[in-house]
């Protein structure tokens, strides 16, 4: 029998994630999975209202005073960055495109939400900051 090996493993911002979740689920049951992606994005903005949270929506990505033509769709208490989508499938583009956002921002955790599944399933994505 083989042994199992239990590495400690560290989830982050568990409450918030739980939460923002939950919120997802509950935009995806009110408003279906045919809507366009700024009806979503505005449906999670009241949502983070209603529940307190702070955030920024369409933030755009200053580096070295130059814009990069980056504009994320949320930040979530200053933690968390948020990419909505309301495509197909999601691709290896947007995988990169919100890592991309990660970097640039030195945040440990983006949550990508493809609103178009007919199940939510929201893909974690991680950055190793230094």
């Amino acid at each position: 029998m083989r042994g199992i090996i239990k590495k400690d493993i560290e989830i982050l911002y568990p409450d918030l994630s739980y939460k923002l979740n939950g919120i997802f689920f509950k935009i995806h049951k009110e408003i279906g999975r045919y809507s366009r992606e700024k009806q979503y994005a505005d449906a999670f903005e009241r949502e983070l209202v209603g529940n307190s949270l702070k955030y920024l929506r369409e933030e755009r990505i200053v580096k070295e005073k130059s814009f990069t033509g980056n504009i994320i769709d949320f930040i979530i208490e200053n933690n968390v960055v948020v990419e909505l989508k309301a495509k197909k499938f999601i691709t290896k583009d947007d995988f990169y495109q919100i890592k991309r956002y990660l970097i640039s921002l030195n945040k440990k955790l983006g949550l990508l939400v493809n609103f178009r599944d007919e199940f939510i399933k929201t893909k974690r994505v991680l950055n190793k900051c230094s």
